[in-house]
């Protein structure tokens, strides 16, 4: 399952909707004579806002169905809303889902416009043409009421297309710990060389995503700083729902500690991180003491050091081992 925001399409806004229609429309009644060139008019404007207004709603994925990563992911950012103080209140997904549901509405209501008015041009070409005109103006309305609607569809799809591409289904290490423990270092060395990398939309630090295999299964490693690198109480709302969210991705999770202290953090307080992590999340987690060459005086589950290059495929295997992975086999019975 790829990040299901990436193809959404751009968002337009009422006013390029009607520009579009109208503009079409009138081609299109210049092509004809008479009441023809009403009816054409009338049949333009209406398809193509109609169209347009109902590809806005369905190119949208049903939250519903959404892995519940990505869904609770969704609903913290496109409620945090904070990368533009000028764009509108979007609110959560099941705002979203109201804002889409209006312009679905919108989409409809145009169609019927269009039924309503389509036997009411016939006759002379000044009535049918005055019937039209009534019809533009009150399409026009029945668009310009879904305006504050689409701008806020526009706006979370903007936020929700630019999120890393981290696939639930695959098998899932979460490295946590203090800034400065070897978190990022890690994933470099145990992954491919070019780990991708991406920012929440709320935050400015980077995602640092990798990928290695082991027995031909790919496994998803994920750095995510600005969340798992510092006490709960320290996190905003927005930040602790999405930690909410990598709850759900996480199959296992590596929490690194610095018992030389030089990351900058004492101790005790990386140990208070860690069983906060093992409070909040069902996944094992897994103690590495990092830089031992400098400190092992920490109870850990396994010791390394990268920059030494000690140990890092044990606690690889040992993060394996706690993910437990069994790959569905089709059944040959």
């Amino acid at each position: 399952m790829s990040q299901p925001f990436e193809g959404l399409p751009t968002t337009p806004t009422s006013e390029e909707l009607l520009d579009q229609a109208f503009s079409r429309a009138a081609r299109a009644g210049r092509a004809k004579d008479g009441v023809e060139a009403q009816q054409s008019m009338l049949m333009t404007a209406a398809n193509i806002l109609s169209d347009n207004l109902e590809n806005v709603v369905t190119a949208w994925p049903d939250f519903d169905d959404l892995d519940p990563f990505y869904r609770e992911l969704a609903d913290a950012i496109i409620a945090s809303n904070t990368t533009d103080d000028h764009a509108p209140d979007i609110g959560g997904i099941d705002a979203v889902r109201q804002h889409l549901s209006e312009v679905g509405w919108a989409g409809r209501k145009v169609d019927e416009i269009r039924h309503e008015y389509e036997p009411r041009l016939t006759g002379k070409t000044d009535v049918a043409s005055k019937h039209r005109k009534q019809a533009f103006a009150r399409i026009a309305d029945v668009v310009e009421e879904v305006a504050d609607d689409l701008a806020a569809v526009g706006a979370a799809r903007d936020e929700l297309k630019t999120l890393p591409d981290i696939r639930p289904d695959e098998p899932t290490i979460v490295v946590a710990g203090y800034p400065n423990v070897g978190k990022s270092s890690f994933v470099n060395a145990v992954t491919n060389a070019r780990n991708e990398t991406a920012s929440y939309p709320f935050t400015t630090t980077e995602i640092r995503v990798g990928h290695f295999e082991d027995g031909h299964i790919r496994y998803q490693i994920v750095d995510t700083p600005g969340l798992l690198d510092r006490a709960p109480e320290e996190r905003n709302d927005v930040e602790a729902q999405a930690v909410s969210a990598l709850e759900h991705l996480a199959d296992c999770v590596l929490v690194l500690l610095d018992a030389s202290g030089e990351c900058g953090y004492p101790l005790d307080v990386q140990l208070a991180l860690r069983d906060a992590l093992v409070a909040d999340f069902d996944a094992p987690v897994v103690t590495v003491c990092n830089k031992a060459d400098r400190s092992r005086e920490v109870e850990a589950d396994h010791y390394m050091s990268v920059t030494e290059g000690e140990n890092l495929d044990g606690v690889l295997a040992a993060a394996v081992e706690a993910v437990g992975y069994e790959p569905e086999l089709p059944y040959d019975g």
